[in-house]
Formats: C-alpha cells, structure tokens, sequence
C-alpha cells in the first residue's frame, strides 16, 4: 500500500509540473497579447457610464468588465497551441512532428563460424490509416546479412526478423557498438536488439500528439462537416443536440420550479429550515453520477430517468442558491420597509426577492453549467439520441474528432446559454452590485 501511495504521489507531482508548464505558457501568451493591447489602447480606453462615477474601481466586481478583445485572443491563442501541439497544416512547425518517408541504417552481424556480414534495413514511414507498396529489397552483397525493406505507420514500432541461426548476433548499428537487451540511435529512429535476435524499430516519434490523442483543428472541422451532412450511426447531428438541450431545459426548469420554493421556505422559516437541511446537505455533495444505478432501478431506461437524473442535480444547487440570497438580504431593508408599514407579503415581493436575485441568478448558471456536465452521464442511460450518447458512443471506437465535436458543441451552447442569462441578470436585476 505504502509503495501504491508513493506512485500515486509521484504521478500527482508529474501532472502538476505538466499543468503548471502548460499554464505558465497560456500566461505567457496573455502577457505578451496584454503589452501590445497596452501600446495599442494607451490613451484611448476610459471608463464609461456608472463606472466612470466611481473614484475607487479596485476590488469593486461591477467595475470590471470582460475585455473583449482578450476573450478573443484567448479562443485564437487555444487554437494556435492546438494547432502546434498535433503539427497542423494551420499553423507554424514549431515542433518536430514525426518521420515520413523513407529512413535506412546497416547493421553488423556475426555467425556461428564467426563470420561478418553487414545488411541494409529500408523502412517506408507513412501516416497512419495509409497503405502503400513495400520498397523493393536493395540488391544483397552476398554474405549472410539479408537486406530488407518493410513499411511501419507512423508512431508505431516494426518487429524486424532476420537470421535465426544459433550462433547469429548483431554487433553493430550504423557503425555503432550494439549487444542484445540495449538500444541505439540512427538517423530517423532507434533501434532495440532483442535477446532473441531480431530488431524492434520505432522511427522518430517528434514532439506532437497523436491524432489518435488530440487530432488537428483541420481534422476535426472536416468531420464536422461529415457529421453535419451525414450524421453519425444513423442520427443527425443537430438532432443529438436537440435531444441533449431538451433534456437540460426541461431538467434544470424542474430544478428551479422546485428548488427555488424550497430555498425561499428554508430561508424565511427556523423550522422547516431544520426540516429539509439534512436531506439538502447530504445530497449536495453527492455527485449525480452516483445516482445513475438507483435512476435506473427507480424510473428505468427511458426518458424520465435522465430528466430525472438533470432535476437531481440541478435541484440542491438552486434550493442552496435560493436560501443564501434569503439570508443575504441586509436586515436594514426589511426594517425600513416594516417602517413605511409593509405586509409580509409586500416584504416577500418587494425586498426579499429583488434582493435574492443575484444568488438565484448565480445559482441558476452554476446549475445550468452542473446539467451540461451530467446529460453526458444521463444518456449513458440507453439513450439512442443526444449529443453524449455521440460522444460515448464515438469513443468506443476511438474516434476523437467526434468525441472533440461533442465537447466544443456542448461547451458553445453552455457558454450561450449563460451568456443569455447573464443578459436577462442584467436587464431583470441592473441593481446588482450597486446597492
């Protein structure tokens, strides 16, 4: 256990250094997109309307606005280290993609009767997916040495069998000393020398991924394409989409019919505060993949289980969402408005919910942002449509650009759909931040 505990640190450490490396660069490009926004704007960037009244902007949230311009050289800069990382046509080679075409090296070997002989391996890299003719066999010298030639896909290893012979060894590569068990390097590749007397070759992998990994932008647009006019196993793909977006709306509406009245009730009454508080604390960290086995058992395989699964999640974040903009609303209204002799119903209406719509509207993009997440999970319930059952289904057979297509198209129609709601915040709650 104590060795397992170790491991696991270690590759805790490693995908910090990682995440830390690939942060520092995103930083690094903000910083240097910032100096020349600085050059350009200096002078001609002033605070505008209610802002331009204040004399202390610092740590005040309703004077900072998103920058628009960095917004979009943040999209343009993710698609640049996309398009470097997986070696696009789109963008500069900044990083050694793998070998293609043809790479060679000799080897020196030695027989039983101590003879030595010296061959030519001729290797053929091409991309993956890709079948070309076999180079033919340079012409052979004469000794006991055999010539080859032989085609390998790119990133991928070639078992190279030559004399099995007792006595047969290989001494050198490419004029390099070589035993078995050891590898050495050409040019193009290396090569492993196994104890049973063949080679293993692995042509130079370069620095960028794997399109089975992380396919290039190019890739992953004209699959879209494909999608968008064929579909996948059957269904199109805005109708995958459809059936995700009802499936969310009508879970998260559930989840604010329900969840807001109760916030609201734990909110204004100590007992029924009391009375629902263990069950919303207890199911608040319950993650909703953990209710998928009991959605099942409970409403089946059918649609009721995955709205059932959206309201779920959806429900404890706006019932929390709900009772905190209660118990934030200042006591010094509801005073002033008991003074000019407001009923309870008045009070409820005129300062309490005014007052409560901010958390409710954070509560409510938080959850909308929870809902996007589980419809992956939901339609893992047998589901023949939506856009997560594409995306499960697609990674299956290891198709990535389908499985990116889903996560870009789910994370758009989020980004829209709070964009919206920050849009009715705005218009239905222009107090925020101000009062």
């Amino acid at each position: 256990m104590g060795q397992e505990i170790l491991e696991l640190i270690g590759s805790s450490l490693w995908m910090i250094v990682g995440i830390a490396l690939i942060f520092a660069l995103y930083l690094a490009i903000s910083g240097v997109c910032y100096f020349v926004w600085g050059l350009y704007s200096r002078g001609r960037e002033k605070a505008k309307g209610y802002t331009s009244l204040k004399t202390v902007t610092f740590g005040d949230e309703s004077a900072v606005v998103a920058n628009r311009i960095a917004s979009i050289a943040a999209v343009i800069a993710i698609f640049l280290i996309w398009g470097v990382a997986t070696g696009s046509k789109l963008t500069p080679n900044l990083l050694p993609g793998p070998v293609e075409g043809t790479v060679s090296f000799e080897y020196t070997a030695t027989n039983a009767a101590g003879e030595t002989g010296t061959g030519r391996i001729d290797m053929l890299v091409h991309q993956f997916g890709e079948k070309p003719e076999v180079p033919p066999v340079a012409a052979e010298d004469g000794d006991f040495a055999m010539n080859q030639s032989l085609i390998v896909a790119q990133r991928r290893k070639a078992l190279i069998k030559t004399q099995a012979d007792e006595g047969f060894a290989f001494t050198e590569i490419d004029g390099q000393a070589v035993s078995p068990g050891e590898t050495v390097n050409f040019d193009g590749g290396n090569v492993f020398v196994t104890t049973r007397g063949s080679l293993s070759v692995e042509p130079d992998v370069g620095l960028t991924m794997e399109a089975l990994y992380l396919p290039p932008p190019e890739a992953v647009w004209s699959r879209f394409i494909d999608l968008n006019k064929n579909g996948y196993q059957g269904v199109g793909l805005w109708e995958n989409v459809f059936w995700s977006l009802i499936r969310v709306v009508i879970g998260f509406a559930l989840g604010c019919l329900f969840g807001i009245p109760l916030g609201f009730a734990m909110g204004l009454n100590g007992w029924l505060r009391g009375w629902f508080d263990p069950i919303v604390e207890f199911m608040r960290p319950v993650p909703p993949l953990a209710l998928i086995p009991l959605i099942i058992i409970w409403f089946g395989i059918g649609e009721q289980g995955k709205i059932s699964l959206l309201f779920l999640a959806a429900l404890w974040i706006m019932t929390i969402a709900a009772r905190a903009g209660v118990s934030g609303v200042s006591i010094s209204k509801v005073h002033a408005a008991y003074s000019l002799g407001a009923t309870k119903r008045q009070i409820l209406s005129k300062v309490i919910l005014p007052n409560s719509l901010p958390e409710i509207f954070t509560g409510a993009r938080v959850a909308m942002g929870v809902c996007w997440g589980t419809v992956v999970a939901a339609e893992l319930v047998a589901a023949e449509k939506g856009a997560g059952k594409m995306i499960i289904a697609a990674s299956k057979f290891q198709l990535t650009d389908i499985v990116i297509i889903g996560i870009i198209i789910i994370g758009v129609i989020g980004y829209g759909i709070d964009m919206i709601m920050r849009g009715a915040e705005n218009k239905l709650v222009p107090w925020k931040g101000r009062g």
